[in-house]
């Protein structure tokens, strides 16, 4: 199956944080955006501010008008949008129904399908704001894209038109390919307010100026090494700090002030089993990477295991 020629009239459900941001680069890429769903005043303005002159519509009116369907509604309520529209006979033969939900393939859009219609799920690998800074950095964005194999040209084709770079993802690799991606980007949001947190407390005001710089530097060189040792045991090529020195006298120390202050300030309650978590993890990768010998991992683990309240002996 080819790609359809020319322009498409596009449906958008959810005028979220992706969803008008997609509509408004299709629009720009030269389709045609029919209607949009919006229901909630914010997102009415995304909606006049990044599809200015498309009509807001019932969700109905949306799919009834559209060769493509954009479905950009969370995880959660995509199955019975989906059911429900079939059950009202709403799906048309040939309409392209696209979802962008990470953690799913397209089996969820089997009640479009079953009606004639061509499923496709996209999820850009980015975050969203919601305004048009996010379409200056759709291009070198990756894209997944799952399908039936004779409809991967229409999905990798449209994310080429939004400028970004298809990744094709299974459908039994969906869940696994967005645990990944949720754990590197959300639980690093996590991460820097736990040390922004930290260094607050330490007296240090402006926490972002001394953060920027090293995280920017060690993102970079995590990223960098994450392409390039992909067959290497741990992935820590460019990790540094005490676990890989062996150094379990500071790992102990940082467990034990970080469990005084989470003592007294309630934001830094879970930093504890944050840091030990991840020193865990870490010492285990530096292990099989071959950073650190084995009786170095013992003290530090040995330290990790024990109560970060204690004094030293």
């Amino acid at each position: 199956m080819s790609p359809p020629a020319g322009r498409l009239g596009v449906g958008v459900v959810g005028a979220g944080r992706v969803g008008a941001v997609l509509g408004s680069a299709l629009r720009a890429a030269g389709h045609a955006v029919v209607g949009v769903s919006a229901v909630s005043q914010a997102s009415r303005d995304r909606a006049d501010a990044l599809l200015p002159g498309v009509p807001v519509l019932e969700i109905p009116q949306v799919v009834e008008r559209a060769e493509l369907v954009l479905l950009a509604v969370p995880d959660d309520a995509l199955p019975a949008l989906v059911e429900g529209l079939a059950a009202t006979g709403a799906w048309q033969t040939g309409q392209l129904v696209v979802h962008t939900s990470g953690a799913r393939g397209t089996r969820v859009l089997a009640p479009a399908a079953a009606a004639g219609a061509i499923p496709i799920a996209l999820h850009p690998a980015m975050t969203f704001t919601g305004t048009s800074l996010d379409l200056a950095r759709l291009p070198g964005a990756t894209v997944a894209v799952t399908a039936a194999t004779a409809v991967l040209p229409i999905g990798q084709a449209l994310v080429v038109e939004l400028g970004a770079e298809p990744v094709v993802v299974a459908e039994k690799d969906r869940p696994l390919y967005h645990a990944a991606l949720a754990h590197g980007a959300n639980h690093l949001v996590v991460l820097v307010a736990q040390a922004a947190a930290a260094l607050r407390a330490a007296g240090v005001a402006e926490a972002d100026r001394v953060l920027g710089p090293l995280l920017s530097a060690a993102l970079d060189g995590a990223v960098r090494s994450a392409g390039a040792d992909v067959a290497a045991p741990g992935g820590v090529a460019s990790l540094t700090g005490p676990v890989v020195r062996g150094d379990a006298g500071t790992v102990a120390a940082h467990l034990r002030v970080l469990a005084s202050l989470a003592a007294v300030d309630p934001e830094a309650a879970d930093l504890v089993p944050a840091y030990r978590a991840m020193a865990r993890a870490a010492t285990g990768r530096a292990l099989r990477a071959g950073r650190i010998a084995t009786d170095a991992a013992e003290r530090l683990l040995d330290a990790l295991t024990d109560d970060p309240r204690s004094e030293d002996s």
